[in-house]
């Protein structure tokens, strides 16, 4: 029951992030269909109050997942209860509940200190006062930041990995290659390790392990290669150049409008993002290139995330967080929810920045 409940809050977190992803393209598509039927009845409800308002709600939740659920799930996965009460689920939610407690507290009082070293100043004590209108705002910014930091770090490196990824994932084309012989040569050395490890004493453990890994590794081998015969020729000589042309079109142009943003924010001040406030929805376009621009943007923008996952779990340091079938732990489970509520939240403070 205690599991359903942890794999529960780890969904609801990754449905949150999913909408945070999702909800900068909504606004990009709603932007141009009220520019193109602005007096269409049935559009109506599409309209400047509601984008506002779901972007309000996908920040109430990312911080109530950031703040709450996922601490109170790493924990309660951590607790026992205390010693003296009676072991079972109210023993550890209350130890839990005590722990959030704690963290909130060191989280303020973090805050107090950065905020005194930053500005001493009677009003930005007195602020931090407000709780809901200051305190959490002010927290979730300082996390799109690290967000964005992350992003910047994970996104070059992704965009480099994309085109080993996909070629992993697809079939690519056999070009003076005799596959039959290949899987013929593969199969007889995988009976030759078979006959070597059934023949093996059991006292050498140290051979017996290298045998089977390396049989598990020709095995790995010996299927890729079944996958790549089994192919059609239509995803062996059209799918896989196409995916890849497609890569480096996307990479191209990312990394061309990238360069292009810095430029104007290097040279042109009025190119700075304003804020919130803008021309509102519905009034100007966001792309010089009006719905073509648009679509654009919006598959720069999923190209972006999905090559910033990529480089996020191809760095080293969080290598050891990469999900595997059947094989990964809970706490596993909670950072990769809290890393890619991260990453989402900072996507559309970096694709507004770089992008468009």
């Amino acid at each position: 029951m205690a599991s359903r409940y942890r794999l529960f809050l780890s969904t609801f977190t990754l449905a949150v992030s999913a909408g945070a992803v999702l909800l900068l393209p909504f606004s990009i598509i709603s932007n141009e269909i009220l520019l193109s039927f602005p007096q269409n009845y049935y559009i109506q409800w599409l309209n400047g109050s509601l984008i506002h308002g779901l972007w309000n709600l996908a920040s109430l939740f990312s911080n109530l997942c950031l703040f709450v659920l996922m601490p109170f799930a790493f924990f309660f996965l951590e607790s026992e209860g205390f010693a003296g009460l009676k072991k079972g689920i109210r023993a550890r939610v209350l130890e839990t509940l005590v722990m959030l407690l704690l963290l909130a507290l060191l989280v303020l009082g973090m805050v107090w200190v950065a905020s005194a070293l930053v500005d001493n100043g009677a009003a930005s004590m007195e602020s931090l006062y407000d709780l809901w209108e200051f305190y959490l705002p002010y927290l979730y910014s300082c996390i799109s930041l690290m967000g964005c930091l992350l992003l910047l770090l994970c996104t070059p490196v992704g965009l480099s990995r994309m085109f080993t990824v996909m070629g992993q994932l697809l079939v690519k084309p056999a070009i003076l290659e005799d596959l039959d012989e290949q899987i013929y040569i593969i199969t007889l050395e995988e009976k030759a390790l078979q006959r070597r490890l059934n023949g093996q004493s059991p006292s050498v453990e140290y051979n017996v392990m290298e045998l089977e890994r390396e049989l598990e590794n020709v095995k790995t081998l010996k299927a890729k290669l079944e996958r790549r015969k089994k192919a059609s020729a239509w995803e062996r000589n059209l799918v896989y150049p196409a995916v890849m042309v497609l890569l480096l079109i996307e990479t191209s142009i990312s990394v061309l409008l990238v360069a292009c943003n810095i430029l104007c924010l290097l040279v042109d001040e009025t190119a700075m993002p304003k804020g919130t406030r803008g021309p509102g929805i519905g009034n100007a376009s966001l792309s010089t290139f009006g719905f073509v621009g648009a679509a654009l943007e919006i598959v720069l923008i999923f190209y972006l995330m999905v090559s910033s996952v990529v480089g996020f779990y191809s760095l080293r340091f969080f290598g050891s967080f990469t999900p595997k079938k059947d094989d990964t732990t809970m706490t596993k489970i909670i950072g990769n929810c809290v890393s890619i509520l991260v990453l989402s939240s900072a996507l559309p403070v970096m694709s507004r920045t770089l992008v468009y």
